[in-house]
């Protein structure tokens, strides 16, 4: 059983296989993440920087689809999911981050929760199939395919770069800060 902290995320497990360390990793930014925009208004999660366009609220909504790329659209070869299928990538390439200036922060939250969600079952399913060594179905322009083992090790760096933005993001809001 993890070890829960005082913002309710779960330690990575110090003595772990490969499987459960990166998973572990995986899980405490996604929490970690949570954490940063937990209990913000509509508002707050649309403040910005003055020198950036980001907010809390587009990151919400861009970690949502980079989950849903990443294990249902890259790894399974799946269609995109209904919210993303609409829209015009190719006109709009920020559509993510921009549209989430229209959305509660509700909304906002349940997209990215459902999305981590499905995630979640979407690598019960690898993990039971072929473990960590299972390539995805999708291809890169290359030809290359990556194995889910770099696919969560890239949602891991996703996930701890825009922890860091939504660190900067959070402190200017509310003044909240920790790692």
């Amino acid at each position: 059983m993890a070890t829960i902290d005082e913002h309710g995320r779960p330690e990575p497990p110090p003595t772990a296989n490969e499987t459960d360390s990166l998973i572990g990793y995986l899980e405490w930014q996604r929490a970690t993440f949570e954490w940063k925009t937990r209990g913000l208004d509509t508002t707050q999660l649309m403040q910005r920087l003055p020198s950036s366009s980001m907010t809390l609220g587009g990151l919400l909504k861009h970690l949502a689809w980079v989950e849903d790329h990443w294990f249902s659209f890259f790894l399974h070869g799946r269609e995109r999911a209904e919210c993303w299928l609409a829209v015009d990538w190719v006109a709009e390439p920020n559509w993510e981050w921009t549209s989430a200036a229209q959305d509660s922060a509700d909304e906002l939250r349940a997209l990215w929760t459902s999305s981590v969600e499905a995630s979640r079952r979407d690598l019960d399913a690898a993990l039971a199939n072929s473990g960590l060594d299972q390539m995805a179905k999708r291809t890169w322009d290359s030809g290359e395919s990556p194995s889910l083992r770099w696919i969560i090790v890239h949602m891991i760096e996703e996930y701890a770069r825009h922890n860091g933005h939504a660190d900067l993001l959070r402190e200017a809001i509310d003044g909240q800060v920790g790692e």
